[in-house]
Parts: C-alpha cells; structure tokens; sequence
C-alpha cells in the first residue's frame, strides 16, 4: 500500500466554484486515474476516504464535486430536489462532470492519464451518463447508480468497459431498466458486465443507510459493499492491464 497525500481542488463550471478533493499516492502505479462521483451527500469524509483507499492502491483520484461550494445535502428532503434539477437540465449536469473530469486531469503529471469514472448511487448515473454522452474514459464503474434517470442514446459513447454493481432488489434499477441499459451497450459496442446482489436494495455501501426509515427501499448491505469493492479493485486492475485477482 502506497502513502497518500490528499488536498483541496478549486474548479468551475460556469460561474460556480466547484472545491473537490485530490488524493494522490506517494508511489503512483499504472497510468489510471479514478473520477469519482460521489452519492448525493456529496464530498463528504466518507467519500474522501473512498478516494484515499483506492490511492492507497496506486491510483491518483479526484472525489468531484456535483453540487457546487462543496455543499453537503443532510438528506433526502434536500438532495432530492438537487437531482431532479440536474436531470432536468443534463447540460449543467454533464458540464460539472465533465469539468471535474478536466480538473483530475490537470493534477501534476495526470494530462496524459487514462481516466476510469467510479460513482455511487448519483454518482453511478452521473459515471454512465458521461459515458453515454461521449467522455473519453478507460472504463466506467457504477455502484448501485440509479438507472431511472439515464438517456437511452447511447450513439455517441466511445469505446470503453462497463462495470455496473447493482442490488437485485432496487426499485431504481430495475430488471427492465438494466435489460434497456445494457441493450443499449450492445448496440453502441460497448464492453459491459453486471454484477448483482440478492437481498439487496438502493444506496448499500452508503454508511448513512444504515439507519434507513425505509429499508425495502434504501438499506445498507455488508456483504454486497465487500463484493463491490472487490469488483471495483478487480476491474481498476483490468484496466491497468494487470491479472485480475482470482
């Protein structure tokens, strides 16, 4: 496990700042770097660790910033409206993606860096929806994203390996919506793979439902969060080019 030193980054998408946060390794590995798109809470120190923990591997990341000022949602009741609006208006949704996506790549000596976009539940979307829409990326990772608000065009992705981690039982991904998703994969020739879990629901790497007022609907899953993570760090090591563990 390499060291890791962590630090603020300023960007903007239009006239918003955006403040992220860089975790680069002591001893970089590989030539991937990891965009992740944290859930609706936002940078919080969950997902800060998240990042350090897969720089810890090697891997320069950035944990972007959807919401602008570095906001932080408390909960359903806030965050809500925040994705409704983004979906609504997927220009400033894709652009702050896209913005934090160039912030990544302007860290010292990441220009020429092949980029692997790693979200979580809004996340997750927002990884699949920059992918669908044209980014260039070594490889997408979705973690329980919700599919319910996704396009379905997917002519303008560019070739690229898919990963999509997703409880079997969440109402915001559906059989039918990964049938549409990954149907739309096949016809835009993109390399994809589904891992699902049984007994599991929406949001359930999320430390923040645990405590879920409705758990048949959002809940958090030990076993699937380790079996996501294992995938995750499996399909990073793909995408290096190394074996992957077996």
């Amino acid at each position: 496990m390499s060291g890791v030193t962590s630090y603020e980054v300023e960007y903007r998408h239009g006239a918003t700042r955006m403040v992220g946060q860089m975790c680069v390794p002591d001893a970089p590995r590989g030539d991937t770097a990891v965009l992740l798109l944290p859930d609706a809470y936002g940078v919080t120190g969950h997902a800060i660790g998240l990042g350090r923990r897969l720089a810890e591997h090697g891997r320069p990341v950035l944990v972007a910033d959807l919401w602008g000022e570095r906001r932080l949602p408390s909960g359903q009741a806030e965050f809500g409206p925040l994705i409704g609006a983004m979906a609504a208006d997927r220009g400033r949704w894709l652009g702050r993606v896209a913005a934090a996506h160039a912030a990544l790549l302007a860290g010292p000596g990441l220009g020429a860096a092949r980029v692997v976009a790693l979200g979580y539940c809004f996340g997750g979307s927002s990884a699949l929806e920059h992918a669908r829409t044209g980014a260039e990326l070594a490889g997408v990772i979705s973690v329980h994203g919700g599919l319910d608000i996704l396009g379905s065009d997917w002519s303008a992705a560019r070739p690229t390996s898919v990963l999509v981690c997703s409880g079997a039982d969440d109402p915001m991904a559906t059989p039918g919506m990964r049938a549409d998703l990954t149907s739309a994969m096949d016809t835009a020739g993109v390399d994809w793979q589904t891992h699902l879990y049984s007994g599991t629901v929406h949001a359930f790497t999320s430390p923040m439902a645990k405590s879920s007022p409705a758990p048949d609907t959002v809940s958090y899953h030990a076993r699937s969060t380790g079996r996501a993570w294992t995938a995750t760090l499996d399909f990073l090591r793909e995408t290096d080019g190394a074996k992957p563990t077996t």
